[in-house]
């Protein structure tokens, strides 16, 4: 799951080199962040148990948000007359503008100061989920998406920056389980809450809950920033990379925006001009961080990093696991509802024994990892396998009476397996950087984890859409579940090249 995420901002926390590089000054009354060169953090440093809470529901809320829109869908589409392609839009434009953007909300952040970005995001945060639930159609709700995945953008890179330079020792590798623990349950959560949302129709609000909801939590989250967390800043902050983020928006939206639409539209031209365009505007991307690296810059994605044992297979696996889960996570919403005549709540309670599995095996995934190296990464991803295929055996067999608890077995193997393979490869890829690229570093790990999120929506969702006309829905997930279960044997394979042994 996104899992997940995890963020731009300096993410050494997994890191054991000691904690000079980040900046933690004597406690003193906060100053204004200047424009400029940054200068050392003039506040406490401290991050108490009730900031850590706030920081973490701030980290939640993007991921929640990313999957609470799809047991919404069927809704949404009954009332805005939106269409597939639109659905899958209204889901794949939150991610792509999310990850887009990661890596540049980290470094505002440590620039104008992390608890100051974090304010900031939460405010336009709650602000475009206000936008999303006031959307009069379905460009304007797609619009709106896009602006809160800018805005999520903002907000979560400061999340691991703040526990990085606020923590120490036992303190903050038990607030990086936390978040790892965060980052996968939230988007189980995210369908089960929109679930909850949709059915129970609050003052008549319907799919609209599952963004509005957002306004008053953001609203509190703010209050307790305002008073929990503390400000921090890099001393040394690296300029925002211009060039290199267009270069990689050019990159994911000449994949994604083809792959989402093209089906739907009838793959009209531009669709293949726009693919024909990928590879060109992707090798002009590498070919600048390169540059960029060579004369002495900071890009937006060092090519150095990628040369790190641990972050190159770590990465390598991450993109195939996240393109199944997001994959995954929209196929069977839309088939629980559409298929099975599942309602909202239903469809999002058959997924509480997926958010539990996955929520115990996270908490139990970093411990095990220090004894049994990689080979827990590699039991989980047999575990995820496993699950996958017990679940397509109850859709061939039990269909089309399959009931909530039919469910609940393959589901919790399933989650299990995520559970075990998404924190631990997390820290795999962070595990051998050095404390000065931590940061950037996870800004890479989790603008690679969004993009795979963002293309699983766009082609297994494709897959299952365009084949439910000739084969219906259940075959057509039945392909899906398949392909992901192809793609779950692919990353078993890669887990091999993973290190043996996990600092």
């Amino acid at each position: 799951m996104t899992t997940p995420e995890a963020p731009a901002g300096r993410l050494g926390a997994l890191a054991t080199a000691p904690e000079a590089a980040s900046p933690n000054a004597p406690a003193t009354p906060e100053a204004p962040a200047a424009p400029g060169p940054a200068r050392q953090q003039q506040t406490s440093t401290v991050l108490t148990p009730l900031g850590l809470l706030t920081v973490l529901l701030g980290a939640a809320l993007p991921m929640i948000d990313f999957f609470i829109v799809n047991v919404a869908l069927p809704t949404i589409d009954h009332d805005l007359h939106a269409g597939p392609a639109m659905l899958e839009m209204v889901v794949a434009g939150y991610g792509v503008a999310y990850a887009m953007l990661l890596v540049v909300g980290g470094r505002l952040g440590d620039m104008i100061g992390r608890r100051r970005m974090f304010l900031w995001g939460l405010a336009a945060f709650g602000l475009t989920s206000l936008a999303c639930g006031l959307a009069p159609d379905a460009w304007t709700l797609v619009a709106a998406r896009v602006a809160q995945g800018a805005a999520s953008a903002l907000l979560l890179p400061q999340v691991l920056a703040t526990i990085q330079a606020a923590t120490t020792g036992k303190r903050r590798a038990k607030a990086v389980s936390l978040y790892g623990g965060t980052a996968g349950v939230s988007s189980a959560v995210g369908q089960v809450l929109g679930g909850l949302l949709v059915s129970v129709d609050l003052a008549g609000t319907g799919w609209r809950a599952v963004f509005l909801v957002n306004v008053p939590i953001a609203a509190a989250a703010w209050l307790l920033a305002a008073r929990t967390v503390p400000e921090t800043r890099s001393p040394h902050p690296a300029r925002v990379d211009g060039p290199g983020t267009a270069l990689l928006a050019a990159t994911l939206i000449t994949l994604l925006l083809p792959l989402t639409e093209g089906r739907a539209a009838g793959w009209p031209l531009w669709s293949w001009v726009l693919l024909a365009v990928f590879p060109f505007a992707a090798t002009a991307f590498v070919l600048f961080e390169r540059r960029a690296e060579r004369l002495g810059r900071t890009p937006l994605v060092p090519p150095s990093l990628l040369r790190i044992p641990s972050v190159n297979s770590g990465l390598l696996m991450l993109v195939p696991f996240t393109l199944g889960f997001g994959g995954f996570m929209f196929v069977v919403a839309v088939a629980l509802q559409n298929g099975l005549h599942f309602g909202p709540f239903a469809a999002g309670l058959s997924l509480v024994p997926l958010c539990a599995a996955f929520f115990l095996a996270s908490l139990a995934g970093p411990r095990l990892v220090l004894r049994f190296g990689r080979r827990v990464v590699v039991a989980g991803s047999l575990i995820q396998g496993t699950g996958l295929a017990l679940l397509a055996l109850t859709v061939h067999d039990g269909w089309p009476g399959i009931s909530v608890a039919a469910l609940a077995p393959s589901m919790a193997v399933l989650g299990f397996g995520q559970g075990m393979v998404m924190p631990v490869v997390m820290r795999i890829v962070l595990s051998e950087l050095p404390m000065t690229q931590a940061g950037v570093g996870g800004g890479v790990m989790v603008t690679t984890q969004q993009s795979g999120l963002a293309l699983g929506v766009a082609t297994l969702g494709t897959l299952f859409l365009s084949l439910l006309p000739s084969v219906g829905i259940r075959d057509a997930l039945l392909a899906a579940l398949l392909t992901q279960l192809a793609i779950v044997a692919g990353t078993t394979l890669l887990t091999l090249r993973l290190p043996r042994t996990v600092r």
